[in-house]
């Protein structure tokens, strides 16, 4: 079977060059450190805090299912989601495969977004940190699968240095030691990004194994209130969630009544 995410990362390079012809690294470095200044909301501190957790993710589109949302608007979901009650919004910024843009960050925040948002894409490059910090983002994505333990050690801290904090994804055991990398957040993804496979049991699994006080997230192959509780009781904080909101006619009340399902579990638990 093709390998998706080699060809994602092996495009993602191609495009990080063109960013950089584009906006040189000496301009894009002085555009941020004009804004280091201001302060981000703490990932992190929203999901240790949160009853239910959930990561509301606007995803227009994906490899696997292709367009989900195709009209889906920045300036209107993610607002949508805050006034709804999710812990924390992902926007996808992978233009090529997810049907997403850096704008999309800023349209967020222009909105009133206030919450943390998640700069979600294949991070291979440190000129993409400087992105994701320019555009709005108070946390970035780092994949174990697309980077070597010494590379991700040292976007991990570049990412502190420009006041991101890191979701760390790991999908296997053996990608586990990259949770020891000082990282803000540790991440299971429950798909396989080479085959695009999805079972929600590989974060029961992998839990034990994360640092005891990790904040964690469950991500992807989440669609039932009730996997949401069981989730929490393995030692999970946050539930990122994008399809089963962005596939319906109204992503913001699909969460509000979800979230309303979850506390519902929780009672019954």
């Amino acid at each position: 079977m093709k390998d998706v995410l080699d060809e994602i990362v092996a495009y993602k390079r191609i495009e990080v060059e063109r960013y950089k012809e584009a906006l040189s690294e000496r301009q894009i470095h002085a555009d941020v450190e004009k804004i280091l200044g201001d302060s981000l909301p703490s990932l992190k501190a929203s999901l240790m805090s949160s009853d239910t957790g959930i990561i509301a993710e606007f995803k227009r589109r994906s490899p696997s299912k292709g367009w989900i949302k195709e009209s889906g608007k920045a300036d209107v979901i993610p607002l949508e989601y805050q006034h709804n009650g999710t812990s924390a919004i992902s926007i996808l910024t992978d233009e090529k495969y997810f049907g997403g843009n850096d704008s999309f960050i800023r349209e967020a925040r222009k909105s009133g977004v206030t919450i943390p948002v998640l700069y979600k894409n294949f991070v291979i490059d440190e000129y993409q940190l400087f992105q994701a910090r320019l555009c709005g983002a108070s946390a970035v994505l780092l994949i174990a699968a697309c980077l070597p333990i010494a590379q991700c050690r040292s976007l991990v801290g570049v990412a502190h240095e420009l006041g991101l904090e890191v979701l760390m994804e790991m999908h296997s055991e053996g990608e586990l030691d990259y949770a020891g990398l000082e990282v803000d957040v540790c991440g299971i993804n429950n798909r396989n990004l080479g085959t695009f496979v999805t079972d929600v049991n590989n974060s029961f699994m992998l839990s034990a194994k994360l640092p005891k006080d990790a904040c964690k997230v469950s991500e992807s192959g989440i669609s039932k209130p009730e996997t949401v509780s069981l989730l929490k009781r393995a030692g999970f904080n946050g539930f990122l969630i994008g399809e089963n909101f962005m596939k319906t006619e109204k992503p913001g009340e699909a969460l509000k009544q979800f979230i309303s399902d979850v506390n519902a579990c929780n009672l019954l638990g």
